[in-house]
């Protein structure tokens, strides 16, 4: 037999005392399709019933909504009334469970739980912990009028500095074409008396070098006249094997013939002759093969040696006199590369005795054309790097004022400014509209977690939340990216940081930029229907 449905009286308003009858389970808002006495049709339309089928403890229609206040319909739900508190909703299966779900205990008029109506408590905590939260709201929300009046008054000294210095940076403009006039200008005499001063020195450098090759040319001369007769003829040159003109090994009659152009040549015609064969010709023409060592030689060699240093080297060691002239020959540097070694304004090192391949010193009037064009460049310099520091303090007052700071420039203050968090493993670091990073606490390299990207809250309140893009990619993974969540508070402090998903960190903090200017309590969320 079906039971009789179950009606709860309730109270709309304390001041009213009217009372609303209906069916257990159902909230006021759905009151009107439960009348009495007329048949009832389920909310899904599906069918219409008696109303005595409702609440009889057994389910009429799909969606459950002829059994409001029984477990019969596994896709019911039950209604709360939590007078004092908050109503709510429970799933069908909860009701008469022995569980005290609704702190009104309604669930369980029928399990004989002894259940406590404990509303009235708990609506008394939320009210106390909504006036905490109310009084930190409204004291974040005065600090976020002053934070956006700081930030007006800031974008209005920025935008004054904008224009200042765009103004400035035209005359500076004109300071640096000036200056690189003047630089030009001195430039010019400075490189002709360089230029008259390497020529200077080249030619000097030549006329020695001419004197060295005629000196050398005489001694070749008299070395190859072995005879001394005034004259070089084919059997004295084809003594010096190193001239043989062909690389077969042998130098003939007929090749030396053919160098020295007849039988043979005096001074004069030797001229023509030296240019052929001075890039071969050796003073001291070596043997094809060196004589055999003398061992008696070998052995006063050793005997001859410190006694310390005779195990130093082998038996058959034959002390040999250091060649000089070939260190000075590996040591002989192209001269013209060495002057293009000296820098513009430097002057040539002192020239040493006998060492003609050293620039020598700059003239009087040479170094004060150089010092001149050196001061033109050092003042164009200057002021070329001045007019650089201005345009990259223009374009960073650009991208201020132009960056998203919040609808009024709330967030201003966070520009340029950093906050850390310190755990037991990692400080992280919040750098607002720059990066987010993570560095180990006791040693390591730092991660990059983010840089800055978006704001990235819902569309309703788009600037609850920060976005950090491309940070350090991890282990076979993606790049690290931080959400940084913002909530109401009269502190500016990062509090907790978690990695919910692999490579993307949650960061919460607290600003007063976000507060927004709290409701009345008397109309908050008690001021309802159930009440």
């Amino acid at each position: 037999m079906r039971s009789t449905y179950l009606l709860l009286c309730v109270c709309v308003g304390v001041a009213s005392g009217v009372e609303v009858q209906r069916p257990r389970g159902v909230p006021l808002s759905k009151r009107q399709f439960y009348e009495e006495n007329k048949p009832f049709t389920c909310l899904d339309g599906s069918r219409t019933i008696s109303f005595d089928r409702v609440n009889d403890d057994y389910c009429d229609c799909k969606d459950g909504s002829d059994e409001p206040g029984t477990a019969a319909c596994p896709n019911g739900s039950f209604h709360c009334t939590n007078a004092g508190f908050r109503p709510a909703f429970i799933p069908s299966s909860r009701i008469n469970d022995g569980i005290c779900d609704c702190c009104d205990t309604t669930d369980e008029y029928n399990s004989g739980a002894m259940c406590q109506n404990t509303c009235r408590e708990l609506g008394r905590k939320e009210r106390e912990s909504l006036q905490k939260m109310a009084e930190i709201a409204k004291e974040g929300f005065l600090l976020k009028q002053q934070l956006i009046h700081e930030a007006k008054r800031g974008l209005e000294e920025k935008q004054g500095k904008l224009t200042e210095v765009k103004a400035s940076k035209k005359g500076m403009e004109e300071t640096v074409e000036a200056l690189r006039e003047v630089k030009d200008a001195a430039e010019q005499p400075e490189k002709e008396a360089k230029g008259r001063h390497l020529k200077a020195w080249e030619d000097e450098k030549a006329l020695v070098q001419m004197e060295k090759d005629k000196s050398t040319m005489a001694e070749a001369f008299l070395k190859l006249d072995s005879d001394a007769d005034g004259f070089i003829s084919v059997a004295e040159l084809s003594s010096h094997s190193e001239l043989d003109t062909d690389s077969d090994g042998s130098f003939t009659e007929a090749e030396a013939q053919e160098l020295l152009g007849s039988d043979q040549v005096d001074t004069v015609a030797f001229e023509t002759v030296w240019s052929n064969i001075k890039d071969k010709y050796v003073a001291e023409p070596q043997a094809d093969s060196p004589a055999p060592a003398d061992p008696h030689a070998q052995e006063e060699a050793r005997e001859s040696l410190p006694d310390n240093d005779s195990e130093q080297y082998p038996e058959d060691f034959i002390p040999e006199e250091y060649d000089d002239d070939e260190e000075e020959e590996e040591e002989d540097d192209d001269p013209e590369e060495e002057d293009d070694k000296v820098p513009p304004t430097a002057q040539p090192a002192d020239k040493k005795d006998g060492d003609e391949e050293t620039m020598p010193l700059y003239d009087e009037e040479t170094q004060n054309l150089i010092n001149a064009a050196q001061k033109a460049r050092d003042e164009f310099d200057e002021a070329e790097r001045a007019l650089r520091a201005v345009d990259d303090q223009i374009k960073s007052l650009e991208k201020e004022i132009s960056f998203d700071l919040g609808p009024s420039a709330e967030f201003s203050y966070l520009y340029n400014q950093c906050y850390e968090l310190s755990t037991s493993e990692y400080i992280y670091r919040l750098c607002p509209f720059n990066r987010v990073s993570q560095k180990p606490k006791y040693g390591g390299s730092e991660t990059n977690l983010g840089t800055w990207g978006t704001w990235d809250g819902p569309e309703e309140n788009r600037y609850s939340v920060m976005k950090y893009e491309h940070g350090t990619g991890c282990w076979q993974g993606p790049n690290r990216s931080t959400s940084v969540k913002l909530t109401c508070g009269k502190e500016t402090v990062v509090t907790s940081t978690s990695e919910p998903s692999r490579c993307e960190y949650l960061m919460e903090f607290i600003t007063p930029a976000v507060c927004q200017e709290p409701p009345s309590l008397n109309s908050g969320p008690h001021d309802h229907e159930e009440l």
